[in-house]
């Protein structure tokens, strides 16, 4: 399996945020440790435009054989682009992955256990999935509790007639939210469909503090807090999330 992880130079919510130190190393080092720890992947590549973003993946063990094009490091540029350059640039090398992965440092709480239980996942449901992605259960910001707000502030639910028709958090559906731990597809999946998200791609359930992402100051110091009580989360877990069937699995890592 080949995994890139997307670091662009540029950033408007947290500027410089792939290389802003967690944890004593820069943000950018952590998806790269993952996939290298992980039994299921086979290379690692750096995609960035930024000189100091590549230099800092490289020292965690990334390779970089390309820079990214400026085209494809702006705002608006999409994720299936990037992935589609790395992938062209490995098959003019002559190398072929039947799985990509993708990490990206805003994601930094990923970790190797969790791409390998992924590749495990998609590798045996491969009869009716093509692509796996990671969720993350929706509690507090369940749908079920949304409410709208009138121009005098006066609040009334926006699914339910009214406040007593609500039900209990035990009684409401079971929602998921895509979280952007990780993206994972069988290589040749992905160039047909050029996406990671379709009718064939299963929902790989991570713990609510693996789901952090990096978008501004506030998510950084959250994940500064879980970092430093990490062995308290896992002891906590007193069953892991359910797998992509729906059955309660323990987890390590």
């Amino acid at each position: 399996m080949l995994s890139v992880i997307a670091a662009r130079g540029g950033s408007k919510g947290l500027p410089r945020k792939n290389l802003r130190m967690l944890g004593g190393r820069p943000l950018v080092s952590w998806p790269v440790a993952a996939a290298k720890a992980a039994r299921a992947v086979d290379r690692v590549l750096i995609s960035s435009d930024d000189p100091e973003i590549i230099r800092a993946a490289e020292a965690a063990g990334a390779e970089a054989p390309f820079v990214r094009p400026l085209a494809l490091a702006t705002d608006t540029a999409s994720s299936t682009d990037v992935v589609r350059h790395a992938l062209d640039a490995v098959h003019a090398a002559g190398e072929q992955y039947g799985y990509i992965i993708l990490l990206e440092p805003t994601s930094p709480l990923t970790e190797a256990v969790d791409i390998d239980k992924a590749l495990g996942c998609l590798h045996e449901a491969r009869e009716y999935a093509d692509a796996i992605v990671g969720v993350t259960r929706t509690e507090s910001a369940h749908p079920e509790y949304a409410v709208r707000r009138s121009e005098l502030g006066i609040i009334q639910p926006y699914s339910a007639p009214n406040f007593r028709s609500l039900r209990r958090r035990q009684d409401v559906e079971r929602l998921y939210s895509l979280d952007g731990s990780l993206y994972a597809s069988g290589t040749s999946a992905f160039l047909q469909r050029g996406s990671f998200y379709h009718e064939r791609t299963l929902g790989l359930e991570m713990p609510r503090w693996k789901s952090l992402e990096v978008d501004s100051l506030l998510d950084f110091i959250c994940i500064e807090a879980v970092l430093a009580n990490r062995d308290e989360l896992r002891a906590a877990e007193i069953a892991g999330p359910t797998d992509v069937t729906g059955r309660s699995s323990l987890r390590s890592g």
